[in-house]
């Protein structure tokens, strides 16, 4: 399937040479691979920079307020069990504001794809230090740098029963594509971390900061075992010299948070019947879409 059939006509505002831009690209090549058609996938978003992708994609959109992606991405998914649903948010977004929901959907393991893009630092707000931030990262909210240590999302992941914990990097869209396919393929949560510098605000994790210390997984170590929840630990506390990008951990096998839920082993909502609406007609459409105007 050409990629391009993913292209929206809005006009894009992210700065040039943002690493958003290639987790758009990636996103798109991974559903052409796949061959998933717009109207088969949902994007749901938040707030921040790279919360505006689903406006940037022919595809089912929806941005939720700050920190709120996953709880409305899982009732998604809930609903509709068909639907690939795909959370594209920031490292503020999914780590500090939304945090708990963060916590809560690595051990419910729903079937949803969660796609991260952490420039460590809050872009959209002008550059104060975020979760991830190193200690000592200096902005121009806390001058004298941050005093709180940077969170490990992957390791938080580990630790809350995620059973897909990958790493990526936005200068490098062909494995993230391959990464996307990878999760998305996963009967389960899915939580794909992209590094991704930040142009304006982060000078610090540039895109030549990254490159001097990542390498890919299964390239360094053929005999890397990603159901290894000791191996996935040690590589996910990697950082500072050298830092791992690839599939760090998969276990197949865990029910899914849909699969334990009893109304859906018969049949999805999106299938079923409401009795109140056997034979809906006309003016009953119109009072239902006045309770929510």
């Amino acid at each position: 399937m050409d990629p391009r059939i993913y292209n929206a006509p809005t006009k894009n505002t992210w700065c040039a040479g943002c690493g958003d831009f290639a987790i758009l690209r990636a996103l798109k090549l991974a559903l052409a691979e796949q061959v998933i058609a717009p109207h088969e996938v949902l994007v749901v978003s938040g707030i921040g920079c790279g919360s505006k992708l689903p406006d940037y994609m022919n595809v089912n959109g929806f941005m939720t307020i700050h920190g709120r992606p996953l709880p409305v991405a899982t009732g998604a998914a809930l609903a509709n069990p068909e639907l690939k649903v795909v959370v594209v948010n920031g490292d503020g977004d999914s780590y500090g504001i939304g945090g708990n929901h963060f916590l809560h959907t690595c051990r419910r393991n729903p079937n949803i794809t969660h796609i991260v893009e952490n420039n460590q630092v809050y872009g959209l707000t002008k550059g104060q230090y975020s979760p991830t931030s190193d200690k000592g990262y200096v902005t121009t909210t806390s001058p004298d740098g941050s005093m709180e240590m940077a969170l490990n999302p992957l390791a938080v992941a580990l630790a809350a029963g995620s059973t897909f914990v990958a790493r990526g990097f936005a200068g490098d869209p062909k494995q993230m594509a391959q990464l996307i396919v990878a999760g998305m393929q996963h009967n389960g949560y899915a939580l794909i971390d992209v590094l991704q510098p930040c142009v304006t605000f982060n000078r610090v994790n540039t895109y030549d900061w990254y490159r001097s210390r990542i390498y890919k997984l299964d390239e360094m170590d053929e005999t890397y075992d990603p159901s290894s929840s000791e191996a996935a630990w040690e590589k996910a506390h990697e950082w500072e010299e050298r830092i791992p990008t690839g599939i760090l951990y998969n276990r197949e096998g865990i029910p899914t948070y849909e699969d334990q839920v009893i109304q859906l082993r018969d049949n999805s909502p999106l299938k079923g019947t409401l009795s109140l609406w056997d034979d809906p007609r006309p003016e009953q459409y119109e009072s239902l879409k006045e309770q929510f105007v």
